[in-house]
């Protein structure tokens, strides 16, 4: 069974290490894992007043993600935290009250930095959040990924020894985690 995977890149950078790492993802994932891009980099800040009426964009956005079985979160760390452009997208995605696009729905987290420390502390406070937004996030593993822009062939594979294979292991439980929540 194929299953439909929005990916949420927590950068609004397009040239950025995250971005690259979530093409890396989807490379190294099983052919029963197919995605697509939710576009957050152009999104207003998040207001109870479009409650009413949603911008376009806005519902764009939530349409991806309701379309999808599955999330996929790619996000760098920022000064400690996730980036504004990621939490501004989660309240579009969890408003109005009670119509929530992210209810339910198998997610997995990753990141990476070109320090060692990576975006642990990111996915930290993503996990929380996420947590109270009721997404079924797979547990382990965890990917804090240290890389650098060379570490990329031209297609978008990690060219580190061993990484690709991470990336890859990492892909396959992501796709049996699907395949759980949603039985």
């Amino acid at each position: 069974m194929t299953h439909s995977v929005a990916v949420v890149v927590g950068s609004a950078s397009q040239d950025s290490l995250n971005r690259r790492l979530a093409r890396a993802l989807q490379l190294a994932a099983p052919e029963s894992l197919e995605f697509i891009e939710a576009e957050i980099a152009d999104l207003p800040f998040y207001r109870p007043e479009f409650d009413a009426d949603y911008p376009e964009i806005g519902v764009r956005l939530k349409q991806v993600v309701e379309e999808a079985d599955a999330l996929l979160f790619v996000t760098p760390e920022y000064n400690r935290s996730i980036p504004a452009v990621l939490k501004n997208s989660l309240e579009w995605l969890s408003r109005p009250k009670g119509t929530s696009a992210l209810s339910g729905k198998p997610a997995m987290m990753a990141g990476a930095t070109p320090g060692g420390v990576g975006t642990a502390v990111a996915q930290a406070q993503l996990r929380s959040v996420l947590t109270h937004l009721d997404v079924r996030l797979l547990g382990q593993p965890e990917l804090y990924v240290q890389i650098s822009k060379q570490q990329f062939d031209d297609e978008g594979r990690a060219t580190r020894e061993g990484t690709q294979d991470f990336l890859a292991t990492a892909m396959r439980a992501f796709a049996d985690h699907i395949g759980a929540v949603l039985a």
